[in-house]
């Protein structure tokens, strides 16, 4: 895989590329639609409620939190994660900003 010289390109741009990241997995949306349903999740109700082995689950969520789109605390052996609130607003502004943008009247082709 070649590198993706990042630094070519705005801040806004890869941060956008970054946030988007969480979407371009269907199991880290199973993850995020379960996290929202239910507002907080032990890892091993997400291998039940998404059907992928523990490993996989574990990487996913290793993901969202590296994201920061999710957030996660110790209790006893397991670890409850929860969505990040402050972050997914954040997230959801700079992606609106970004969708929101209208393609002109004209077509171009």
């Amino acid at each position: 895989m070649g590198i993706t010289k990042t630094e070519i390109f705005t801040e806004q741009q890869n941060e956008i590329a970054t946030l988007a990241k969480a979407f371009g997995h269907p199991a880290r949306v199973a993850i995020l639609q379960h996290l929202f349903k239910i507002n907080a999740c032990i890892c091993g109700d997400l291998v039940e409620e998404i059907g992928l082995a523990q490993p996989t689950i574990s990487q996913h969520l290793k993901e969202l939190k590296n994201l920061g789109l999710i957030k996660g605390s110790i209790e006893g052996t397991s670890i409850c994660y929860c969505i990040a609130t402050e972050n997914w607003i954040k997230m959801k502004k700079v992606m609106l900003q970004f969708l929101d943008q209208d393609i002109s009247k004209e077509s171009c082709c």
